[in-house]
């Protein structure tokens, strides 16, 4: 069952994935690696979250560093940069129930700022929800980069002979 759940993950990160990266229209030959990169980092996250207690912002680093690494090593196989890779990969990571939620709570500040029970409420919201999406948000950026700034050479020479 467990193994089941990791790969339903996987596979919806990965249509996702390819959905991200037909937006920017990446060589065909990228798909395939984009799918494989996005289910890797998501049922990576998934798994650190669900089955051993990591919070989602730490998780979301080693996703980053997984997505990173794998773009650097897959980049070479097909021939692009890391960044046509792994940002499409990145995208199903982010937040976005801690993004509506940091907008709902912003709306409902601005209609409740004569009701300061309410209001405090609503701010408290609003900020725990901005640190959480904001933070997860950084982590993916810092391990999806962190392998061009250890491998720079390598990192710039994907698309050279």
């Amino acid at each position: 069952m467990i193994a089941f759940d990791i790969l339903t993950d996987g596979f919806f990160a990965a249509v996702a994935g390819i959905g991200f990266g037909a937006i920017s229209d990446p060589p065909l030959r990228a798909f395939k690696m984009i799918a494989i990169l996005a289910a890797l980092g998501h049922a990576c996250r998934f798994c650190l979250m669900t089955y051993l207690g990591v919070d989602i912002a730490t998780a979301s680093l080693f996703a980053g560093l997984v997505i990173g690494f794998g773009s650097l090593w897959l980049g070479k196989r097909v021939y692009c940069p890391m960044t046509v890779l792994y940002i499409p990969a990145l995208l199903p990571m982010i937040p976005g129930k801690f993004a509506y939620n940091m907008v709902f709570s912003l709306i409902m500040c601005l209609q409740t700022v004569n009701e300061p029970e309410k209001l405090s409420g609503f701010m408290e919201m609003f900020f725990s929800n901005s640190l959480i999406a904001s933070t997860v948000i950084f982590m993916l950026a810092v391990g999806a980069t962190f392998p061009m700034f250890v491998f720079p050479h390598r990192a710039f020479s994907l698309t050279r002979h």
